[in-house]
């Protein structure tokens, strides 16, 4: 299976663990995307990237609008240019760099929009800027098969809150789903670059896997306890 897939298959199943949004589900499988713009094949994407960024950095800058998201864009280019294959960006420090530029693209991007318009549905305007995301992040034999699942997860679940620290939240398991798998191959990873070389392997990943799993399971206790309450009623109920 190739790497893209078989990171996108882990981060969806652990998407559906813990969120209900499509928008959070979506952003969870483009995180788990993110970390691999750091290999040498991928340069021409980071290229491009770093050209959108100062493009939307001069039109904003130009327009008097806040320019903070070009800088975001350009900056996130040279981390994936400066960073060698599974090193930064698949430890915890690149976790958590890469999962607070993005979440600032899209937070800002939406402030803004809305700032500049009269549209007022937040989770329309979250969604479309998700979509761009997908363009940027996701290769295209991918964005063929997530793009039409997208847009009608959204006609079937058409509103819904979805709150700032879920963005954060959404991206980071992603972000993090992609450096729990890579521990599971011989290579491991430098859990812990710049600052250190040592690696994690399989063991790592296993542990984590089971951590999550774990942390479902209590997040939604209180529903899986009322589903056990209904079936013990309706059996109860069978039997008098």
């Amino acid at each position: 299976m190739s790497s893209y897939k078989g990171h996108s298959i882990f981060a969806f199943l652990l998407a559906l663990m813990f969120f209900h949004s499509p928008l959070l589900i979506a952003l969870t499988l483009i995180g788990a995307n993110i970390p691999d713009f750091d290999h040498e094949f991928k340069i021409e994407h980071v290229y491009k990237m770093i050209i959108l960024g100062l493009i939307v950095f001069i039109s904003l800058y130009i327009l008097k609008l806040p320019y903070y998201i070009g800088l975001i864009i350009v900056f996130l280019g040279a981390i994936f240019y400066f960073s060698e294959h599974r090193s930064f960006t698949h430890s915890i420090f690149g976790v958590l760099t890469l999962t607070s530029a993005v979440s600032l693209i899209l937070i800002w991007g939406l402030e803004l929009i809305m700032s500049i318009t009269t549209l007022d549905n937040n989770y329309l305007i979250l969604a479309i800027l998700i979509a761009l995301l997908s363009f940027l992040f996701l290769n295209k034999k991918l964005l063929m098969v997530f793009l039409p699942f997208f847009f009608i997860s959204l006609f079937l679940i058409p509103n819904g809150d979805v709150s700032y620290i879920e963005i954060v939240l959404g991206l980071l398991l992603g972000l993090f789903s992609h450096m729990v798998l890579d521990s599971f191959t011989p290579a491991g990873v430098k859990i812990f670059a710049p600052v250190s070389s040592k690696k994690v392997y399989r063991n790592f990943g296993l542990c984590i896997v089971f951590i999550l799993v774990a942390l479902a399971i209590i997040i939604h206790a209180p529903f899986l306890f009322n589903l056990f309450e209904d079936y013990i009623y309706i059996a109860v109920g069978h039997i008098v």
